[in-house]
């Protein structure tokens, strides 16, 4: 308890400095940066599950409130740019660990074939880093290997991407379709209080199926539902959203703990560089799209890029880019890759390297 105070104190202070220098997402960016920073150099920080899942509860039933019935329908028009982007993440996550294999191969050849494909694999799909994780386990991959991939990946777009669109909106001016900015709304403690059980109900319900990111996908469908069906119960207080990113981003911070550094070097830069090469793919698709669709590019751009749900639409939230098509497009995303990824790894290797992991997954054992 005394880890988790002192840590939520020092990523309070690293908020108001934020808030007060003007960066983006101050409430995420400050906790998530100064938290890793602290852990790297070996400061016993620590992350609350609890409070972390309440970050995450709070936001899904924030993010919720902007799909009103007009936003619902614009959404649902946009079929088939969700359906594109679903395909691009996917075939961008299978060249990115292609490329991920073929440039370690002589550094792990230690490991079993299969053991290094499932890893390289699992490493590169854009989203689901936990669930990807235990995958890679189930494959005899090395899990921790998966997860500073994915750590890697989420820090590097979290971190730069509001920086890049702060500078946009400073000397562009970005302004994107009046429909998706938020309604006006008021905090009414009936209505907050409806809103809070249900959204719980949400979680509760997403933990008991054993989903991803239950709370915050509870907490989403649940409140997005109440919106679409005309509901204007509450707000959400703004100083409650604030702490929900707070406490989202150290939990993001603390991974990067001081062993994770001399964690093979050599593969964490080609991740990170991996990582920089898809955002500037992904920009380029997310301006296709914006030509395509009419929609605003910075709203495509992070709706299109390789990081997670609840941070690029905080990005989203914060920076009045169109929280409803964002979150949309990273959702489906999400669950395209949780479906599809497990199975066309099987599809992909074949016969005959299904019977080399077979093979490496029973020397692991004995």
């Amino acid at each position: 308890m005394a880890r988790v105070a002192n840590t939520l104190l020092a990523a309070l202070a690293a908020a108001l400095l934020c808030e007060w220098l003007h960066t983006p997402i101050p409430w995420m960016l400050g906790p998530l940066l100064v938290t890793a920073l602290a852990s790297m150099l070996g400061a016993p920080t620590r992350s609350s599950v609890l409070l972390r899942n309440g970050g995450q509860w709070v936001i899904g039933a924030v993010l919720g409130l902007y799909f009103t019935p007009q936003v619902g329908a614009l959404v649902v028009g946009l079929w088939w740019a969700i359906a594109l982007a679903v395909l691009w993440a996917l075939g961008m996550g299978g060249l990115f660990g292609g490329w991920l294999q073929r440039q370690h191969a002589g550094d792990f050849a230690h490991l079993p074939p299969g053991a290094w494909r499932a890893t390289s694999y699992f490493a590169s799909a854009i989203g689901g880093a936990s669930e990807m994780t235990l995958l890679a386990e189930r494959h005899g991959a090395r899990t921790d290997l998966v997860a500073a991939a994915h750590s890697v990946r989420l820090v590097i777009v979290v971190v730069s991407l509001p920086f890049a669109m702060q500078w946009a909106q400073s000397h562009w001016g970005l302004q994107v379709d009046a429909r998706l900015l938020p309604k006006p709304g008021e905090v009414h403690w009936p209505g907050l209080l409806v809103l809070g059980l249900a959204t719980a109900a949400g979680g509760l319900v997403m933990t008991a199926l054993k989903r991803t990111n239950p709370w915050f996908m509870g907490a989403l469908l649940v409140s997005m539902g109440l919106t679409l069906a005309d509901w204007n119960g509450s707000a959400v207080p703004k100083n409650l959203s604030d702490a929900a990113q707070l406490v989202i981003g150290v939990s993001l911070g603390v991974r990067f703990q001081r062993e994770f550094v001399h964690t093979a070097p050599r593969w964490l830069a080609s991740v990170a560089s991996g990582t920089v090469v898809m955002m500037v793919l992904s920009l380029g698709f997310g301006l296709a799209l914006s030509w395509a669709t009419g929609l605003h590019p910075a709203t495509m751009i992070l709706g299109t890029t390789p990081g997670g749900i609840a941070e690029m639409a905080i990005t989203a939230k914060v920076l009045h880019l169109g929280v409803p098509v964002v979150t949309a497009f990273q959702v489906c995303r999400l669950v395209a890759v949780l479906v599809l990824v497990g199975p066309l790894f099987r599809w992909v290797l074949g016969p005959e390297k299904k019977a080399d992991l077979l093979v490496s997954g029973l020397g692991d054992k004995s």
